[in-house]
């Protein structure tokens, strides 16, 4: 390569998530490393999607998205938190909810800019901050149950401050916003110019008998938030990229102006065959049900192990303790199990700037009741 070359991302290498699954490859390991189900995808959408394609949706979409979509989409969110969605300027369809994290975060953070972000956080925030010149400002947060000390983020926040990333339910923590969390993020919104991003892919993973929490439900929030949300996660169809975000006009515009440079439109086969399927909102008011019995399988057949199991209130995670059976470093620890033990995790200091380590390994359960079965034989031979 060119000497003269420059890395905008020099500190940027393989995921932790490519760097397990092929580990877990090499040594014929059982991998509940990564985020995503081992089940097939509903027979009757992919007929639907079949069916788009015969009939010609081939083409490129709406650059906002076809339109039965966004009004399946802003139905979905009025019947979830009865509020009022726009579908001709709130609500652009995205090609996952990653590819709408990065757009949203290149549309208001400039050089410069503060951003803060709540650790242990999906790998994407910090480095697409970076990439647009922003400075992270991470807040860590502590096992076991994850809280956010409030004060403490109001005393990060300045005249630099652009813009507040949170996920909620929160990857890999398991931990959902509570009414508490939604009115201190409001205060400190209200005296400042920063923006929110509100990742919301695991919206309707919830358990315990918890409801969807949305900052599209708060009127304040809402005018200053972009609200990101997957069908891939609700759907178990993650190999799709097929997401949303929903901001108010102000903000859609200018997030439509890096959207249609970048992506400018997604499958249309696929979105017409999700909006379809959305006519029946059964297909994600059961989703709760579908994962929490996945949750309490796993977590009651590991009950009598070495681990300790953290409080789960959505996502497809679960996080284990591991201190009563090591001192190593999560990441070492965890590429032991691979190699001995033949199972995949994910060290939770990969979700850390700083690495932080407390001795935690997060298991995604979104697997087959087989695939269970065996991750609790080989976690109870640990």
């Amino acid at each position: 390569m060119n000497s003269k070359f420059q890395s905008k991302l020099p500190e940027v290498g393989t995921t932790i998530f490519s760097k397990m699954s092929a580990l877990a490859q090499q040594y014929g390991a059982l991998n509940l490393a990564q985020g995503f189900p081992d089940y097939d995808t509903d027979p009757d959408l992919i007929d639907l999607v079949h069916t788009y394609m015969n009939v010609g949706f081939n083409q490129y979409a709406l650059m906002p998205g076809v339109l039965s979509l966004r009004e399946k989409i802003a139905e979905k969110v009025w019947n979830t938190h009865q509020v009022h969605v726009d579908i001709n300027d709130e609500i652009t369809v995205t090609a996952g909810g990653t590819q709408a994290i990065f757009t949203a975060i290149a549309t208001v953070v400039n050089q410069g800019d503060e951003v803060l972000i709540f650790e242990p956080a999906y790998d994407c925030y910090a480095p697409t901050v970076k990439l647009f010149g922003g400075k992270v400002i991470p807040v860590s947060l502590l096992a076991p149950n994850f809280a956010i000390d409030w004060d403490y983020v109001k005393s990060l926040v300045n005249a630099k401050t652009k813009l507040i990333i949170i996920n909620n339910p929160n990857n890999p923590t398991g931990r959902q916003f509570q009414q508490a969390d939604i009115d201190a993020l409001t205060a400190i919104v209200t005296s400042s110019d920063a923006f929110v991003l509100s990742d919301e892919v695991y919206e309707h993973i919830v358990f315990d008998g918890r409801a969807p929490i949305s900052l599209i439900a708060c009127p304040v929030l809402r005018e200053r938030s972009f609200v990101i949300a997957s069908f891939g996660k609700l759907f178990h169809v993650t190999g799709w990229k097929v997401g949303y975000c929903i901001a108010p006009l102000e903000l859609m515009r200018e997030f439509r102006k890096i959207h249609q440079y970048n992506v400018f439109s997604v499958n249309g086969a696929v979105q017409m065959a999700i909006a379809k399927y959305l006519e029946n909102s059964n297909r994600y008011l059961n989703l709760n049900n579908f994962f929490e019995e996945k949750r309490n399988y796993l977590v009651k057949g590991i009950a009598n192990s070495r681990f300790t199991v953290l409080p789960s209130e959505g996502t497809y995670f679960i996080n284990i303790d591991y201190r009563a059976i090591s001192s190593e470093h999560d990441l070492i620890f965890a590429e032991r199990l691979v190699v001995e033990n033949k199972v995949a995790l994910i060290p939770i200091s990969a979700f850390y700037t700083s690495n932080l380590d407390q001795y935690i390994l997060r298991i995604c359960f979104a697997k087959r009741t087989e695939t269970l079965t065996q991750a609790i034989d080989l976690l109870n031979n640990i």
